[in-house]
């Protein structure tokens, strides 16, 4: 401190011994971009402003439940290949109605089902005044003269690590959705701070794996892939219980006298039906309810196969949980794959060994699509660690980016306090030791691989080794920092050999 001394006595200087610190950002802080029941708190609007939350009780309070869906109930047609239920030796299907198909808030209880923590919503649009359904549209997410881009107001907020958008794989044109994903790679690489969970679309029993895959391949792009990855397919999970589905569920074209064989249950309906509107209270639907459960088992498995539809889930929401789950127990660095997903039954569709090989590695284009698989006796686990960069030797693992990432961030916070400093030999001795401590720290935590520090890493800092006379009278100063990050053993391989007898 740059003082005079004119009176006589002793004066106190207090000198800093240590350099300034390098904290790490958090890792894994998803944003959830969808349609919610509602989107008010202390009665402000929450429409389009990324709130942060710490719980799933904190959602329901600012954001509202489920949406109700309704179902048609039809006979099969014998020539197509579907998923039928028989009631009376006849085949029958379950079809959700348009507009009905809101994953928003299953999708966030299968987030926090999976390890999911603190978090940011961010509404589009509310469904609780549209009982009769909605549309997600590709606008809601990219703005128009009367809407704004989400992109737009994302670039404002630090925190968000992960970006996570559950309802748009449900848009009516799955080639919009994918055009989506593809704001959300060019919004990450722009930000340099966040990576992309994707979802593949919604694979039919008539549709083929290929024809899914490709689809995606095609119009996903090929730009900034490496800050995301895809994971397919589906997943049947128990997130929706038995006791959320009731006669409600049904279209009013599906005529339950008809459909149910029992002579208890066809007396049931017809004294609801007998009751006027206004005798049709919670308490007189919650007792119709009940008493066709109780005389009729047919009722019972049309519910069964409603519950089985809407607990059909795309796994990105999961995902964004077990990446919140592995970081905070096991750190950035550990591929978030080779674990296994809660509250999930199984993967929609069943993947082998030969047909994941096509979609872990793509000669072509490189778009690894990550596979999540049930393996006998142990369960369904991730059974892949690959960014849509699949072909790069610097981008192919998820913990690779996203390790990088977290570098990249806690670095340039906090060097932000040397800006304007003196740009001399006592600055970058400081900034030197500042961030050989942080990766040091890194390396030590298994972040970093190499038997010694040396191995692991190197900042290199100075006039003649990073800048030159020009650079300084510009006011540039240059940090070169190399890191050896840990990649995961995604091929083990173990080779055997018989040994000559010797005795």
């Amino acid at each position: 401190m740059a003082t005079s001394y004119m009176t006589p006595g002793v004066y106190i200087v207090e000198k800093n011994a240590f350099p300034g610190s390098a904290v790490a950002v958090a890792t894994a802080v998803p944003v959830f971009v969808g349609y919610t029941q509602k989107a008010e708190r202390n009665g402000k609007s929450l429409l389009h402003v990324p709130t942060r939350i710490t719980s799933f009780a904190e959602y329901v309070e600012n954001f509202g439940g489920g949406f109700k869906p309704r179902f048609k109930i039809a006979e099969a047609d014998p020539t197509k290949k579907q998923e039928t239920f028989t009631i009376n030796t006849k085949k029958y299907t379950v079809d959700i109605n348009a507009g009905h198909k809101a994953l928003f808030y299953n999708c966030m209880r299968l987030f926090y089902a999976n390890g999911g923590s603190n978090c940011y919503v961010m509404s589009i649009g509310t469904y609780g005044d549209k009982p009769d359904g909605f549309t997600i549209a590709l606008e809601d997410y990219m703005g128009n003269d009367t809407k704004p881009n989400v992109f737009e107001i994302l670039k404002k907020e630090f925190e968000p690590t992960l970006v996570v958008l559950p309802d748009a794989i449900a848009m009516d044109s799955v080639e919009d959705c994918y055009s989506l994903y593809g704001n959300v790679l060019t919004h990450a690489a722009n930000t340099q701070s966040r990576f992309g969970i994707f979802d593949v679309a919604y694979q039919s029993p008539s549709e083929k794996m290929d024809d899914v895959i490709k689809l995606f391949r095609d119009k996903i792009g090929i730009n900034e892939l490496n800050y995301g990855a895809a994971y397919y397919p589906w997943l049947k999970t128990s997130i929706v219980q038995a006791s959320e589905i009731d006669f409600q569920n049904l279209d009013v074209s599906v005529d339950l006298s008809a459909l149910l064989p029992e002579d208890k249950a066809k007396a049931v309906v017809a004294a609801w039906v007998a009751l006027t509107d206004d005798k049709k209270d919670d308490a007189a639907k919650t007792n119709y309810h009940q008493s066709l459960k109780a005389s009729s088992p047919t009722y019972v498995a049309v519910l069964e196969e409603i519950r089985a539809r809407l607990n059909e889930l795309p796994p990105s929401a999961a995902m964004a949980g077990l990446y919140t789950f592995i970081d905070n127990s096991r750190g950035v660095w550990k591929a978030p794959a080779n674990a296994s997903l809660s509250m999930v039954n199984s993967p929609l569709v069943n993947v082998s060994s030969e047909e994941q090989q096509n979609l872990n590695v793509d000669v072509l284009g490189g778009k690894s699509i990550n596979v999540i698989r049930t393996f006998p006796g142990i369960g369904t686990l991730v059974w892949g660690a690959r960014t849509l960069d699949g072909n790069s030797q610097d981008w192919r693992y998820v913990n690779v980016r996203r390790t990088l990432i977290m570098i990249e961030q806690s670095l340039k916070l906090a060097t932000r306090s040397y800006v304007f400093e003196p740009n001399n030999v006592s600055t970058w001795v400081t900034v030197s030791s500042m961030i050989n401590n942080f990766l040091y720290n890194l390396w030590n935590q298994g972040a970093l691989a190499g038997a010694v520090p040396a191995q692991a890493y190197n900042v290199q800092i100075g006039l003649g080794s990073t800048m030159t006379p020009t650079d300084i009278l510009d006011g540039i100063m240059r940090i070169n920092v190399g890191v050896a990050i840990v990649r995961p053993a995604e091929f083990i391989i173990i080779t055997f050999q018989q040994k000559q007898q010797e005795s």
